[in-house]
């Protein structure tokens, strides 16, 4: 069992993970998902499907990428889920996007039944999960960390040891609610300079030469935002407005006040209104031209 590795959830991200998991590790890895399709392509790369019980039986270190924190708690608690099988000495690792407080639920669940589990959820985008050039922000123990580490460095050149239990979420959480709000400036930027009779491409271009430059105006402004284009199976207006919802619980339960991310949410749920709900979540600046000159 200890060469074996189970993976819980090949969608859009979980897919190329588990490919680079199974390619570079040199274990055995045993994946579960309802789609049959992921699946079947990992095959080729070694890939055995799985149960979710088979998993939990015969791999000692369980990964989960999941949508969200709903399907993460049904999973892990739910009836028949993880935790009311999972033996002695089992580390889970959910590199899925969810609550802190979630997150910190279940490590103490785990740890009730002498089992490990970690944070990890990833950054960047679905080409640097095919890439294997993700970004990992882990809460958890340091030993738990270190038992982990050599096997999250097979899907991200960035792995960062955030804290105790639940850190690695709130770090991930406050960084895409970051992206999002820088999000919001380039695409009122774009609008504002095209309603001004000024280049968009001009403008973005001009602004990777100064202090405007970002990673979010270099991917998300000239890649979707300036060319319009939005593709579905991309990190979508539903998922960006999940993760926001994350930030937002975090800030008003620490009594935080997050006018920025409010804005940002919005916008997003404009885009959501105007059917925008599956398009990458740049489409939000629909939302912006849909209310000029009004």
């Amino acid at each position: 069992m200890a060469d074996r590795i189970g993976f819980i959830g090949v969608g859009t991200m979980g897919e190329p993970m588990c490919r680079n998991l199974a390619t570079k590790s040199g274990l055995q890895v045993l994946a579960a998902d309802r789609d049959r399709a992921p699946l079947k392509r990992l095959a080729a790369d070694g890939v055995q499907a799985a149960s979710l019980d088979e998993i939990v039986a015969n791999c000692r270190t369980i990964f989960l990428s999941l949508p969200g924190g709903k399907e993460v708690a049904a999973v892990c608690l739910g009836a028949g889920g993880i935790l009311e099988k999972v033996q002695m000495g089992w580390t889970i690792v959910d590199c899925s996007t969810a609550p802190m407080s979630l997150a910190r639920q279940l490590y103490s669940e785990f740890e009730g039944k002498a089992c490990a589990f970690a944070d990890a959820p990833v950054a960047r985008t679905r080409q640097a999960a095919i890439d294997g050039t993700l970004s990992i922000m882990v809460g958890g123990t340091k030993a738990t960390f270190t038992r982990i580490e050599s096997l999250l460095r097979c899907m991200a050149n960035e792995v960062t040891h955030c804290g105790e239990a639940g850190a690695g979420q709130a770090v991930k959480i406050l960084n895409n609610m970051i992206l999002f709000q820088t999000g919001v400036a380039l695409a009122e930027a774009l609008c504002i300079a095209r309603a001004n009779g000024v280049d968009g491409k001009m403008l973005f271009e001009t602004l990777t030469k100064g202090s405007g430059d970002s990673f979010a105006l270099r991917n998300h402004g000239m890649k979707a935002m300036l060319p319009g284009v939005f593709p579905e199976r991309a990190f979508s207006t539903d998922y960006a407005l999940k993760d926001l919802s994350y930030a937002i619980q975090m800030a008003e339960e620490a009594g935080v006040p997050a006018l920025g991310a409010d804005v940002a949410r919005e916008l997003m749920e404009r885009a959501k209104e105007l059917g925008f709900d599956k398009e990458y979540w740049p489409v939000l600046i629909k939302a912006i031209e849909d209310g000029t000159n009004k």
